[in-house]
């Protein structure tokens, strides 16, 4: 991981963290999108990524998507995957992830957010952690606490749920 900010203070904003909220193209996908020939959308979602979200939930801390597009097959992963926090055709993150906060018991200074373009800036400015994959706008990039190793759609995703979860004494490595 490539820490913009020290990454001790990474790890105390990480081990505060009670909701992370993801963009979807760039950050759960690689960010390029595939029509069949009737116009339907398909998706690639990566089971690192699916399992990282798991072991969030699993340690109660709560998962939202919040996406600028709509897709049922995102709400088929977001259902198979058990989030209820999903808001599609949300081009402004910061209102809906504010709109997300404003029915929980918890604040903004507890809660992670990962984008990769423009759209994501206010987000990720406003969350007390932010995220990025290295196929991020190089403007997004610049402004995130942590950019992964891994690209979006490739188990980025996976990254920084085990780095919130390590930086709160909650990371089970997996064992033979």
């Amino acid at each position: 991981m490539i820490f913009n900010t020290d990454k001790e203070k990474a790890s105390r904003a990480a081990s505060k963290i009670r909701l992370l909220a993801l963009d979807v193209d760039g950050i759960l996908t690689d960010g390029r999108l595939f029509f069949s020939e009737h116009g339907e959308e398909l998706k690639a979602f990566h089971t690192l990524d699916g399992h990282g979200i798991k072991m969030l939930q699993e340690n109660n801390i709560e998962v939202a998507i919040i996406t600028g597009r709509r897709s049922a097959i995102l709400e088929k992963r977001a259902a198979d995957l058990n989030i209820s926090l999903l808001c599609q055709g949300r081009e402004d993150k910061l209102v809906a992830l504010n709109e997300i906060i404003s029915n929980k018991p918890y604040q903004i200074s507890e809660v992670a957010y990962a984008g990769d373009d423009l759209p994501d800036k206010s987000a990720l400015l406003a969350a007390a952690l932010s995220f990025s994959a290295p196929n991020a706008h190089p403007e997004i990039k610049a402004v995130v606490d942590v950019i992964t190793n891994l690209r979006g759609g490739w188990g980025a995703v996976r990254e920084m749920s085990d780095f919130i979860l390590k930086s709160q004494n909650k990371h089970t490595p997996l064992t033979n």
